[in-house]
This record gives structure tokens, sequence and C-alpha cells, in this order.
């Protein structure tokens, strides 16, 4: 049904497009800076800030993690790289960024899967429709920058409007012949290698880059083996364009990326007694778990521009990701399904479960069925296609800016998952019984959606008017093969349809008081599609913020009050949140997310001076507050005046760094108050608690020359043992102390 859609969808876009620019062309002169212009065009239309500057303008809270950044901190994890950003609050499950849990401005933070997160614009989620929790996050390592909006710009960017959209920007094809180069290495075997070739001609230009990351990892068995990961990730561009001195650019690129995972990774953590003892250590009943995932996608883009005028992007994407997580699920200790107990349950309360806990760590033995291992096989497929025009008109002292955008999407999830049950002799996993593969669950879920969006921005001496409208019309299908019907012929399949339709309105203005200081507000509709279940309805709430910017040559800040008001909440059934992993979302209701971010950046000493002080602190206030009373499997016993789980209240981060032409030297210091891992108020009780901790981590680079840069970088400095979640099940630590030194190459 799509696939009609999106071929009238591209041939009237580029027909139209076409026969429009045509027209223009004979009207208008060219002019000298056109080459310049388009330039500008090819480098920065997969960004939706493009720089620092463009993020302190906007109508709205945003931030931009420019190249300069990244290379300066040397970071592969995505929580450390979002770590400065105000309204980010996010919490680590294995200690290197593989799977973040990301929340901006109080939303769910569980597989991030309550924000857009997207790679050059595209939806990135396996399943952002159908299924949005984020098993799969572009890799970090290889982004050129990163960019963070939240505020009423977000009519832009759904489906998730409520707290914000993560725009991850891909290495761009470079104007000149280039070859980048690094290789580090250090602490628990951690190798990350990086090559990127590429070059523009006048009408053609490409790029090739691989990485390579894999580490032994810091968690290990009693024996001392460790358990690890190797990920690989090449992406590849082609690109055609028309001459620059043309008055009309066209381009027209396609982009291929393969990404593949090998993890020993596991939901299994530890007690409360053992992480005081072995913070770091692996249980034998985690020994068979592993991540095998691989990922691919295509984007095809062609871009027109004509200067001061309009500019056309419009994509056809195309993305599938293939995952088995092979993981422990239960322990039994008997023959009766009573007898079994869930790994969250277990590690709750080790004593009650004690003969459950005996094998887990190998204290028992069990040669008959007592470890049952679920194969999480699921496979995902995106596609669609979305068109972006923007139109600039421009008269006496009026400026206005409109942009419309449109798009047709299709996403699906298959779950064809099993249990395998293994022995426990001597410590060592011995396969039992192997399980019948489709048996655990054998469904597919899928999602058809229509987005579109209008937004017009006028300028007039010192005020702004942002106002736009998004829609979102969304059918969900669930056809349950169940496991009668393994070969999904279809004489057994339960169908469960929903569907929500939503117009998104948002609106912002902002004042220019005088060149150094700005006043913005902004109120928006928030949005979340529903999951495939009957009647249900979609998350919604009304958000709004109010905030100050202040510019001068050595002092930047800014200080943003928001309000989250929900009207009706969703949560999710997550394993990751310690919930049975069915991924059905449930009502919460009523909810209040209400805070404070301010981010200030100074510069003490003269641009002429030889070194730079760079100083930059940024402080988010989070307090959250369910409205309803109710009880589920996920959550527990919820009451009113409850809190959100899982969100810091006080988080600070402060960047130091001594700057000079040959070398630079930067410390970053995070403070995060107390969390709780559970819906509550008042005192945290202990064994629902994330104790507040300060971790410093320190980086350094030399500039041999234009060519050459020598870099080290340590993660927690002090070398500190922290607790990052409670879940999925059992207690999980931070990254402890690492060091690594390497090279970097350009040419």
């Amino acid at each position: 049904m799509i696939s009609k859609k999106v071929v009238f969808f591209l041939l009237f876009i580029t027909g139209e497009l076409q026969l429009f620019a045509q027209e223009q062309e004979s009207k208008q002169e060219i002019k000298a800076d056109t080459a310049l212009n388009l330039e500008e065009v090819v480098i920065t239309s997969r960004q939706i800030l493009g720089s620092k500057f463009m993020a302190r303008n906007r109508a709205g809270s945003a931030y931009y993690v420019s190249p300069e950044e990244i290379l300066k901190f040397g970071y592969t994890d995505i929580n450390r790289m979002l770590k400065a950003v105000p309204g980010v609050n996010m919490y680590e499950e294995d200690g290197f960024g593989l799977r973040p849990n990301i929340s901006l401005r109080g939303t769910k933070a569980e597989r991030s899967e309550r924000i857009s997160i997207m790679e050059d614009g595209i939806l990135a989620a396996p399943a952002p429709y159908s299924a949005p929790a984020a098993y799969y996050f572009p890799n970090a390592a290889r982004m050129y920058a990163i960019e963070v909006l939240k505020g009423s710009s977000q009519i832009q960017y759904g489906p998730f409007t409520t707290g914000g959209a993560i725009n991850m920007v891909s290495t761009p094809i470079p104007e000149t012949f280039s070859i980048k180069a690094a290789l580090t290495y250090g602490s628990y075997n951690t190798l990350k290698s990086h090559l990127t070739i590429g070059n523009s001609w006048k009408h053609f230009g490409f790029m090739t880059e691989y990485l390579r990351y894999s580490s032994d990892g810091f968690k290990k068995f009693e024996n001392r083996r460790c358990k690890g990961f190797t990920r690989n990730d090449f992406i590849g561009k082609i690109m055609v364009r028309t001459d620059k001195s043309h008055p009309v650019g066209h381009l027209l690129e396609l982009k291929f990326g393969y990404a593949d995972e090998l993890s020993d990774e596991t939901y299994v953590g530890v007690t409360e007694e053992d992480f005081k003892k072995t913070p770091f250590l692996r249980y034998p009943g985690s020994q068979m778990d592993e991540m095998k995932n691989d990922h691919q996608q295509w984007v095809l883009t062609y871009r027109l521009n004509i200067p001061h005028k309009i500019s056309v992007t419009a994509n056809a994407y195309y993305n599938r990701f293939h995952r088995n997580w092979y993981k422990l699920n239960d322990v039994r200790a008997g023959i009766t399904p009573k007898e079994k107990r869930s790994i969250s349950d277990v590690l709750t309360d080790p004593e009650t479960n004690h003969l459950y806990f005996d094998i887990l760590t190998g204290k028992s033995d069990q040669p008959g069925e007592a470890l049952l291992v679920r194969a999480n096989n699921r496979t995902y497929h995106s596609k669609g296609v979305q068109a972006k025009m923007e139109y600039k008109l421009h008269t006496y002292k009026l400026y206005m800016d409109f942009e419309l955008g449109l798009r047709l999407h299709h996403d699906e999830e298959d779950r064809f998952q099993w249990d395998d049950a293994y022995s426990m002799i001597n410590k060592k996993m011995e396969i039992f019984r192997e399980g019948i593969h489709g048996s655990n669950a054998n469904r597919l879920i899928s999602a058809d959606a229509f987005a579109g969006y209008l937004l017009a921005k006028a300028q007039y001496g010192g005020w702004t008017l942002t106002g736009g409208l998004r829609y979102e019309d969304v059918d969900l299908l669930e056809k349950d093969y169940t496991k009668e019907d393994l070969d999904r012929t279809g004489k057994i399949r339960i169908e469960t349809p929903n569907r929500a339709r939503v117009v998104i309105p948002g609106v912002g203005l902002s004042y220019q008081i005088m060149n150094e200081l700005s006043l913005f507000t902004g109120v928006h509709k928030g949005f979340s599609p529903p999951s495939a279940v009957l009647n249900q309805e979609a998350e919604s709430s009304i958000n709004m913020e109010l905030g100050a910017r202040l510019s001068t040559d050595n002092l930047k800040a800014e200080a943003i009050g928001f309000c989250n008001k929900y009207s009706h909440m969703l949560g999710s059934d997550l394993a990751a949140a310690g919930g049975l992993g069915t991924l059905e979302q449930f009502s919460v209701g009523k909810a209040l997310v209400k805070g404070i971010e301010m981010l200030v950046q100074y510069q003490p000493l003269s641009e002429k001076c030889p070194v730079q002080m760079p100083l930059q602190l940024s402080y988010t206030y989070t307090d959250t507050e369910l409205k309803s009373s109710f009880s589920n499997k996920t959550w527990g016993n919820v009451r009113k005046g409850d809190e959100i789980p899982y969100i810091f209240k006080h988080a600070l981060n402060i960047q130091w760094g001594i700057e000079h032409r040959l070398f630079d030297v930067n410390i970053t210091a995070r403070y995060n108050s107390d969390m709780r891992t559970t819906p509550g108020q008042g005192k945290i009780a202990e064994r629902e608690k994330i104790p507040a901790h300060f971790i410093l981590d320190a980086s350094a680079n030399a500039h041999i020359n234009k060519w050459l840069i020598l870099k080290v970088n340590a993660i927690n400095l002090a070398n500190k043992t922290y607790l990052t979640s409670r879940h999925p099940s059992g207690l999980r630590a931070g990254h402890p102390f690492g060091i690594y030194g390497g090279v970097s190459l350009q040419f």
C-alpha cells in the first residue's frame, strides 16, 4: 500500500520542484556569492542547527555538540557525550553506551523510547512507531556532530514531541581530498580504529568510513574470564551535483550503512551484598548471554537550492535491523512451572529465593531444567519517504520563513522467540532441552503513518514569532500467530488494531531586548504514539518553556524554565525496566514534570592571549509528579504524588580546559543527585535508590603539526565505584577508571 504512495509522492515533489526551478533559473541573475551559498547547503543540509551560534539564536532550547567538542574529549559513549547538555537525563546500563537510556525533560528514560532519535534527519530507531524502544542506537563514535532540540520547535521532528529530539550527524562528504585515521587503545583491551576517506570534484563526491570498536569489558566471572564486545560500522556515500556556478543547485546523494555487534551483554546484575564486595562480578548463570545484531541503512537524498529563495530536501529511506539477544530469563529449582522465578525476583530477594540464587551463582548443581535462556529473536524494518521545503520571503523590515514537511512511513517488528533450557553442572551451563522456535512469541506488529507539518517564522525588529501545526495519522496492527501456528499459515491469528490521529500546534516568541540579551517563550502539544492495544489512547501533554539568553564577547549564558503537563502519560512493559518484556504500553494517567535548565560558558582571557581557559557549567533541575494511583507488573503499586523513576532531580556538569595552539587539556566533572528506581515519594528507600555520585573525566591532546595529534583521555579519574541502575535485574556498576591513548592523522 505504501509503495504506490511513495512513488506518487516522489514523482510529484521532484516534478513540481523541477518546473519551479526552471522558471526561477530563467528569471534570476547569477550572483557572486552563489557558489559559497551552495557549498554551505552541501555541507550543512543534513544538520538541523549546524553550529553553536544557531543553537544559541533559536527560539527555544537547543544544544549543538560540535566536531571540536567530540575531538577534544574523545568520548565513544553517547552518555558522556550528552552529559553537558541541559535538560538531558540518562542512566548507564553496560558502561559503554551500547544501549543508552536517555530522557529529555523528564520523559521515560528506559531504552530512550520517548524521544525522536534521528541520523541525518531520518528516524533511526528500528521501528519508531510500532516498537520505539531503541535497542539499536547509532554508533556515537563515528558521528561528526550531535544536535539536541527541545521546546516548541518539536513539531518539526515527530512523532515524539514531548521531550525533544536528538539528531546524530554523520561524517559529511569533504569538499577536498581527505584521509582521516584515528587509533586508540587502553584499559580492558579496549580498541577503537576509525578510518575515513573522501573527496569531491566539480560534479561528483564520495566518502567511505569504517569504525571498529571492541573491548574485553570490565565485568568478569570468578575465574577472571572477561565478557566484552565487538562492533563494526561501515558507511559509504556517493554524490552528484550541478556546477556551483549554476543559479539553481541540484544534488543527489546515496548513503549506505552496515553495522554489526557481537557482545556478551546480559540482564543479570548482582545482589546488594555482592555489589559491596565484587561490583563487577558476573554470575555463572549468565555465561551463555550474548547479543548478536546487524543493521543496514539506505538513504537516497535529493536537494534543490535556489539561493535566498527556496530549498528542498527529499529522502527515501530503508532500515533493517535484526537482533537476537540470547539471555537468561528464569531460574527453575523444581519440575513444576510454579517453581520458576524470574532473575529480577531472584536478585531482588536472594534470601527468600536462595534455592534459585544458588543455581544462578553455581553454588549448587541442577542437572535438569535449571536455567531458561530466552532467544529474543526479532527483525525490524523501517522505510518511507519524506520531504521538506523552505521558502524565504524578505520585504522592507519583515523577514518571513516558511517550512513545509511531509512524511509517509511504514515500520514493523517481527518477534519469533523461544526458550532453551540449561543445566548447571560445576558452574558450567550445559544444554538440557532446545526450545521450539517461535514458541515464546510469534507475532508481527506494524505501523503505517502519515505526518506533515507547516511552520512559519516572522521577524520584525527585535521580535520573532514562530508558529506551526503538525499532523500525525498512525495505523497500528498486531498479528499474533501464537505458538499453534509457527509456520504463520494464518489459520490461527489474533489481530489487534489501533489508530491515532492528532493535530499538534506549537508557537514560540522571542524578543531581542538588546544585542546581548533576549527573552523567549513557547508552548506546544506533546504527543507519543500508542501501541497496538485496542482503543488505547496516545500520550498527550501541554508543554511550556520560558527562558532568557545573555551573549557577550566572553560570556554566553541561558536559563530556561519548563513545564510539561500530561493529560495522559503512557508507560511500557519493558524487560529493561523490570517488566515482562511484552512492550505493551499501559496508562499512567495525568502527570506533571517541571524544572530548570541553565548553561554558562565563560572565557576569562582575551582572544589575543595565546592561552585560553574556557569554562562551561550546565545544570538541570527536574521535578516529577504522577497524578494517578494504579498497579501493574512493571511499576508495582503507584500512589498519587509519586515521582517518575530514573530521573535525577539535580544534575550538574562542569567543563574546564586550557587551550593552546600546540596542546589542550580538559577536565569534566559530573554530579548526579540521588535517584529513585521505582515510583515513590518522600525519602528514597535504600533498596530503591541510586546514590548521588561525582565523576571526573579528563583528556589531553598534543597538536604535533597540522596532520598529527597525540591523544589521551581518562574516564572516572578517581576510580569511584558507583551504582548506575537496579534494572533490568540486580545492581549495575558504572565504568571504573580507564585510560586510553592514541593518535589521529589527517591529510
